[in-house]
């Protein structure tokens, strides 16, 4: 059974940073996506960062340099390096990886608070 766990979360100051961190456990055939997604209270799910299996990165428009995706294969891991943050950051964090065969998979979130 496949589980994603993210951790890294918490609350920091406008400004501030903090690296986001997405754990696998379990396997998965065939990945070709893993993304970062944030959703804010009363707004919808959004795209923070992603990977390809082609090697493509995208980021959301509002990231502008500030945040970097990365990945452990080894240890099956990802990871969101975020940077300068500022209240509108204020969001909670999932992760999210996906197949070639279909499988979508997402992990509990994590809460990012960013104090002005």
């Amino acid at each position: 059974q496949v589980q994603l766990v993210e951790s890294g979360g918490g609350l920091v100051q406008a400004g501030g940073s903090l690296t986001l961190s997405c754990a696998r456990s379990g396997n998965i055939f065939s990945i070709n996506y893993m993304g970062w997604y944030r959703q804010a209270p009363g707004k919808q799910r959004e795209l923070v960062a992603s990977f390809t299996s082609g090697g493509r990165i995208t980021y959301g428009d509002f990231v502008k340099g500030r945040f970097t995706i990365s990945r452990d294969n080894a240890k099956n891991m990802v990871y969101l390096q975020m940077n300068s943050l500022n209240p509108e950051d204020t969001a909670v964090y999932y992760c999210n990886i996906a197949s070639r065969l279909g499988n979508d998979y997402w992990g509990q979130g994590t809460q990012v608070t960013v104090s002005s």
